[in-house]
């Protein structure tokens, strides 16, 4: 399991991210499509040895770089590393999974958020 305290640290963090698979963006080997934005921090290890990954919420195009806070850290429970979650709008639980659920929802995941109220 990957150290948790290495996604934490970046909780209510504002980051620029680097945007490697753009909303609309074929997965290079799976069969699935990406529905949002999703990167990685530069200069960072996650359990994989690659960069921790981010999922970005709040725009509804195409990126290649975006900046925005840090709302959430996904756990995900049966992998070698969790992602984080960048938003520069607030959301709920709900919301992140409706997002994300289509990754997401192949793995036990749990949201950690920055703010306690988005929690519902």
């Amino acid at each position: 399991m990957d150290c948790l305290n290495k996604y934490t640290q970046f909780l209510g963090k504002e980051l620029e991210v680097i945007i490697d698979r753009p909303l609309g963006g074929k997965h290079p080997t799976l069969d699935f499509v990406y529905e949002v934005n999703y990167g990685f921090v530069p200069e960072t290890e996650a359990g994989d040895g690659h960069e921790i990954d981010v999922w970005v919420l709040g725009v509804d195009e195409p990126v290649t770089r975006y900046t925005a806070k840090c709302i959430a850290v996904i756990i995900r429970h049966n992998d070698n590393e969790n992602k984080l979650v960048l938003s520069s709008v607030s959301q709920t639980r709900e919301q992140v999974m409706n997002k994300i659920g289509f990754v997401e929802n192949y793995y036990q995941t749990e949201i950690l958020f920055f703010d306690k109220q988005d929690q519902k």
